[in-house]
């Protein structure tokens, strides 16, 4: 990951993990809202909430994501956070997001942590 990415923390349930957000104008304008609590609805291994703002998939929407990756989902103006499998996996593959999403951003390192927090709330984005 780029070292001049916007940089961001994401805190749950005791972890805290070190990311950054792409320079897109759906990750600006995500960046923007920061600080944001929401709360976090789990899918799999992925986390989801709601956020204030409504941008439709940009031309780079897509349903291909890693672990670690942070979306925004337009359909469900939420922003979306892959740390393993979700029920639209395959047996031992990759994130499948329920719809396209837009990429903005990614975990440094240790995005699986999130494991261990997925029956906690709030979830928070802020700047680093």
């Amino acid at each position: 990951m780029a070292d001049d990415l916007m940089r961001i923390k994401i805190k749950v349930g005791g972890v805290e993990l070190d990311a950054g957000l792409l320079d897109n104008e759906t990750a600006r304008a995500v960046y923007d809202l920061l600080p944001i609590e929401g709360y976090n609805n789990v899918w799999g291994d992925e986390f989801y909430f709601e956020i204030p703002l409504y941008l439709p998939p940009d031309a780079s929407a897509t349903t291909d994501v890693e672990v670690g990756d942070i979306a925004y989902w337009p359909e469900g103006k939420s922003i979306a956070i892959f740390f393993g499998p979700t029920p639209l996996s395959k047996p031992g593959g990759k994130p499948v997001p329920a719809g396209p999403v837009n990429i903005i951003g990614n975990i440094k390192e240790g995005a699986s942590l999130l494991k261990k927090a997925r029956d906690f709330n709030p979830i928070i984005l802020e700047k680093a």
